[in-house]
């Protein structure tokens, strides 16, 4: 049954078999493609020390993104490019404009984190071609140096900002010929690793193995090997299916496939509505956001996911689908309990439904984390009121890390419901909100912490709804 991996490496087509497929593309760049540019700093996806970028065919095109290689896994790399910082130069041994600027502006010290600094800022100026500052940040927030210090980094990526020679270099033939049209199967040491390219094989393979580990960003399941060194005998990997990728406009509203990853569907979102956009700057990292996906985020039922609640708050709901067919339930009623969810056997994830928003509701999500970047959120609110007249139609609040499952605050919602938005309506609400969650105490809060939030979180909503020249804002850096 097994195929060779086959990708495009630094402009080389590469074919390769007999590697286990939890093997991540780090470990393949160091100890077999012997690249050793790329780094490994903490094999979670937090430092970018190992920051490549990865090209990907669409519509006649090469689209890179920049990931985090140690928690990718080789196989998924399957009719992709992968661009990593020996490519960088030109073939004349000329440094390509970020490194050159890396060096002018003395940007690196102990030089352990320049490589992934250097591929995120130029993946990142070859799809923007004029990058502002709160670009650059946005970046490299997933990358982290611990000598040289961010002002020459920053200064260096400014100097490179200014070079027209940004293009990553790119085969669209060589990538055309390793597409797939149907599923490619891979098995090394009795593992086996499954991609599917339609819905069908999909469901249909996981009848097949229903204990298979569901695998789509692995920006979760790559820890489950690079921490916990777990064995996944089987996995099915659900990123080459079309059907799963794509995000339609409909009448109803917005229907995202549950591989779309966050940086996509945050696109769409915050186009739906605005305040997605603050959220979006602090979800993870680019990294993290260019390979995680919404379905991922959902099915991995974390009660600290910060996708959930801004979803549920908006009425959302999920498609699950089998051999057996399909069902729609309500987002909310997924979590079951902790890490429990109401997924029958073989059913995957398909998609999330995201109905249009009346005109008189007024939406808010709000995440509070120690760092501003790249940090586990304490809690997570998310607020939606059908405001009319002055009157609440409709509530609906939902919490992340209030409880063991992201959860709706259905007494503060009848609190407000068909009355005034008002001072002493607020103050029912706030109070109400004491028999919604019992939150607990871990390294991120305390009980009382969150509980206080929760508190506060829903006035500002308040105020931000009925003062409209009061701005509330969360700056990355202390102006």
């Amino acid at each position: 049954m097994t195929e060779s991996i086959r990708f495009i490496l630094n402009g080389e087509l590469r074919e390769v078999s007999g590697l286990p497929p939890s093997m991540t593309l780090l470990q393949y760049l160091r100890e077999r493609a012997h690249l050793t540019g790329t780094k490994e700093g903490c094999a979670e996806g937090d430092c970018g020390a190992c920051t490549v970028a990865i090209g990907r065919l669409n519509n006649g095109k090469v689209d890179y993104q920049s990931i985090n290689a140690c928690i990718a896994f080789l196989p998924t790399l399957d009719g992709r490019e992968v661009v990593t910082v020996e490519h960088l130069k030109s073939k004349t041994g000329q440094l390509n404009p970020v490194q050159d600027a890396m060096v002018k502006c003395h940007g690196s010290q102990c030089g352990f984190c320049t490589p992934g600094f250097v591929m995120a800022l130029s993946t990142l100026m070859h799809n923007c071609k004029d990058a502002k500052d709160d670009d650059i940040q946005d970046a490299i927030a997933g990358n982290l140096c611990r000598c040289t210090g961010y002002r020459p980094i920053l200064d260096a990526a400014r100097l490179a900002n200014k070079s027209k020679d940004r293009e990553l270099p790119s085969d669209v033939n060589a990538l055309e010929k390793i597409q797939r049209k149907k599923m490619f199967a891979y098995e090394a040491g009795g593992a086996k690793f499954f991609a599917p390219v339609t819905g069908e094989e999909l469901v249909e393979v996981y009848a097949q193995y229903p204990n298979a580990t569901m695998l789509a960003g692995g920006t979760d399941v790559g820890l489950w090997v690079t921490k916990f060194h777990m064995d996944l005998p089987v996995i099915i990997y659900t990123g080459n299916v079309e059907g799963l990728r794509s995000i339609r406009e409909t009448a109803e509203g917005l229907e995202i496939g549950a591989a779309v990853s966050y940086t996509d569907a945050f696109e769409a979102l915050a186009a739906y509505d605005g305040s997605m956009l603050d959220m979006f700057k602090r979800f993870a990292s680019v990294h993290i956001r260019n390979a995680g996906t919404v379905g991922g985020n959902i099915a991995n039922g974390s009660p600290i996911g910060d996708g959930p609640p801004p979803l549920i708050a908006l009425n959302a709901k999920l498609v699950l689908r089998s051999k057996a067919g399909a069902r729609t339930l309500n987002l909310e009623d997924f979590f079951l309990a902790y890490k429990k969810q109401d997924r029958k056997q073989g059913e995957i994830v398909e998609k999330i439904i995201v109905p249009k928003k009346p005109a008189g509701v007024q939406f808010r999500v709000y995440k509070i984390s120690k760092r501003f970047d790249q940090d586990i959120s304490a809690v997570c609110g998310a607020f939606a009121a059908d405001i009319q007249n002055g009157k609440v139609v409709e509530a609906r609040i939902a919490f992340g890390g209030m409880a063991g499952t992201p959860k709706r605050a259905t007494h503060a919602e009848n609190a407000l419901k068909g009355q005034p938005w008002n001072e002493a309506t607020l103050q029912k609400a706030v109070a109400a909100l004491d028999k919604d969650y019992a939150p607990m105490t871990d390294m991120r809060a305390s009980a009382k912490y969150r509980a206080d939030v929760a508190r506060n979180l829903l006035k500002r909503f308040f105020i931000e709804t009925t003062e409209p020249d009061v701005e509330t804002q969360v700056y990355r850096y202390a102006e």
